[in-house]
Formats: structure tokens, sequence, C-alpha cells
């Protein structure tokens, strides 16, 4: 299951602007995106990633991405950082 990569992940950046920003600079190595979260905001952000050569990979829920990540509410974008 994917949500062990995001779990054993040494750095991540957790929401859809921390994600950006390590898009945009070429430091994240996979990116996250809940299904079922809202279409308007993660629909920028995988043209983002095939346009940077990122890959995207999908997830059930924004509250199974949340948990993975270590945090308390859902998220509905996640980046896996290269140190």
């Amino acid at each position: 299951m994917s949500y062990d990569k995001v779990k054993q992940a040494a750095k991540l950046s957790i929401g859809t602007k921390q994600a950006t920003k390590a898009v945009e600079s070429g430091i994240a190595a996979e990116v996250f995106v809940a299904k079922d979260a809202d279409p308007r905001i993660t629909n920028k952000m995988v043209s983002l990633c095939r346009k940077m050569g990122v890959q995207v990979t999908y997830v059930d829920s924004m509250k199974q991405l949340g948990k993975a990540c270590g945090i308390e509410v859902g998220a509905a974008i996640a980046a896996v950082v290269n140190e």
C-alpha cells in the first residue's frame, strides 16, 4: 500500500502550497493525491507534476493520507521530498 511510502518518508511536504513549492523547486520525489479531495485543487497539482516529471500516486481518502502524514486532519496532497 502506498501509505507506507508516506509513513516511511524522511521528509514530507503536506498540503497544496507546500507540495506545490516542493514540485516547482524540483525536490519532490512523488506526490500523493487523495481521490476524495476537491478536483479544483488536485487537477492543478497533477498537471504540474506531469510537466515536472513527478510521479503521482492516488490514495483513497484525505483522512487516511493525513493519518499517514502523522497529522490529525485530512490532507488532500502530500509530497515525498528528496533531502
